[in-house]
């Protein structure tokens, strides 16, 4: 079974110059968690809603201020439409990522590759694969080594530079 049997075809996009606010409401609109980001024909990037709270929203970034850009993953993993189901999904479980953007041979965004489409689409092993991706993994930024043992997690250290009281150091 090859990608383009189970992706989603005809994906919306966003532009690396629009807003958070835009791109949420695109996402909110179409009842989804994440967008490719295209400048013109071109991948550049993935916003997900975690990266609108995470790196603009908590940062107290204004959403119609900020561009995707500012905020969007540029490091995106894609695949081929025409890649063999078991292979992408075995590099989705080990980048524990639930959505791949799907391109042709010329590069063009042609669709993308969801856990949903896995699953409905009776993908070989999609269960298996989202388990995987489901497992807890180690936090994605480098806080420079300011990160302490709470509760089973991993939280930053006080802005004053020290560790709240019993706080393990995880470095």
């Amino acid at each position: 079974m090859q990608v383009r049997e189970v992706m989603t075809p005809d994906v919306t996009v966003v532009s690396p110059y629009a807003s958070v606010c835009e791109a949420a409401q695109k996402m909110d609109r179409l009842n989804v968690g994440g967008l490719p980001v295209c400048d013109g024909n071109r991948l550049v990037g993935m916003i997900t809603d975690r990266d609108i709270v995470v790196r603009s929203t908590s940062a107290g970034e204004h959403p119609e201020e900020c561009e995707v850009q500012e905020v969007m993953s540029s490091n995106v993993r894609w695949c081929y439409d025409d890649e063999p189901v078991e292979q992408v999904q075995q590099a989705m479980t080990d980048m524990q990522i639930r959505r791949m953007p799907v391109v042709d041979r010329d590069k063009r965004l042609v669709g993308i590759l969801t856990m949903g489409d896995l699953l409905t689409e009776g993908a070989p092993e999609a269960e298996g694969t989202l388990k995987a991706i489901s497992q807890p993994s180690e936090p994605d930024r480098d806080y420079g080594g300011n990160l302490f043992e709470e509760d089973g997690g991993y939280r930053a250290m006080r802005p004053d530079g020290g560790y709240p009281p019993n706080a393990r150091s995880r470095f």
